[in-house]
């Protein structure tokens, strides 16, 4: 990932265009791949407010991971971003923010209707940035894991309908969130042992006591058992989410939908083939042969909707 904090502070947005130029630049630094897909796949009437969108928590997520504030100062942080969400949905708007913080303004001032999803994305994805503050250096319960997985699968999956085919038709029902549920699995599974150097623990406090072992110590054969679970969870969900994909009217939504979850899918691939011991990095999308893969995975599944009942 390229220093999201250079490109911060190289460029100085002083006016709407600027601003939107700021958001763009933040994407495509931290993340090609979200950078075109927000191009080529995002409604043209919203793809300026999908660059905020992911800028923003591309920014907030790495001030707390930088590891400069205190525990304290960390939820500080969080509580103020929050405050200042709910000032805006009561049209309270600030008479002065920081350049990061005016994405999020302008995001919200361009909200449509008071079921959207972008109101959904918004408070779930605060509410992971909250919980990823307060836990640092502690020991999680399987709740609480469970709810940050669902959190975080309720954001990026309402995001994906509200800037994919707004308007369009998809399921309703318990399968809904399942496709990202199961990459959010896999994601956690893949930046474990960077995880544990920064401080945070993915694995329950209730497996740790139950089976005594160290929540480092991710090559025990308890803990691998434990991981081994979690691919088994993830390959369900997976399969239960593509069912859902495949039940989604826009073809574009279907598409976005299919390349994330290939994307994590071969991650679990390799935690298979490596009996579970975890690398500290996977190799996903580092090179053109691999991208057309799995985007012509993605675009062949996308093509075979079924109906939405």
């Amino acid at each position: 990932m390229s220093n999201i904090s250079s490109i911060i502070t190289t460029l100085k947005p002083n006016c709407l265009e600027s601003n939107q130029r700021f958001a763009e630049a933040i994407t495509r630094s931290a993340s090609e791949q979200t950078y075109f897909t927000i191009r080529l796949l995002v409604d043209r009437d919203r793809v300026e407010d999908a660059y905020r969108a992911y800028a923003y928590f591309r920014w907030l997520d790495d001030q707390l991971d930088e590891g400069r504030m205190t525990k304290r100062e960390r939820l500080q942080f969080v509580e103020c971003q929050q405050r200042l969400v709910e000032h805006c949905y009561r049209g309270e708007w600030p008479r002065s923010a920081s350049d990061e913080e005016s994405m999020l303004v302008e995001l919200i001032r361009s909200e449509r209707g008071q079921r959207s999803g972008l109101r959904s994305y918004i408070r779930n994805m605060l509410a992971v940035m909250a919980f990823d503050a307060e836990r640092r250096g502690r020991l999680i319960s399987a709740d609480e894991l469970n709810e940050y997985t669902h959190n975080l699968a309720a954001a990026v999956t309402e995001a994906m309908h509200h800037f994919i085919g707004h308007g369009c038709k998809s399921p309703q029902d318990q399968t809904r969130y399942l496709a990202v549920r199961a990459a959010h699995i896999t994601h956690m599974l893949r930046d474990t042992l960077d995880d544990i150097e920064a401080g945070y623990f993915n694995i329950p406090r209730e497996y740790i006591d139950t089976y005594r072992i160290d929540p480092r110590d991710v090559q025990s054969e308890a803990y691998r058992a434990w991981i081994k679970e979690r691919v088994g969870l993830a390959r369900t969900c997976f399969q239960a989410g593509r069912r859902y994909l495949a039940r989604v009217e826009n073809l574009r939504c279907r598409i976005a939908g299919f390349a994330y979850t290939a994307r994590f899918e071969s991650v679990l691939s390799f935690i298979e083939y490596d009996d579970y011991y975890l690398r500290s990095i996977y190799p996903e999308y580092k090179n053109w042969i691999s991208d057309l893969s799995m985007g012509w995975l993605a675009i062949s599944r996308a093509f075979i909707p079924q109906p939405i009942v």
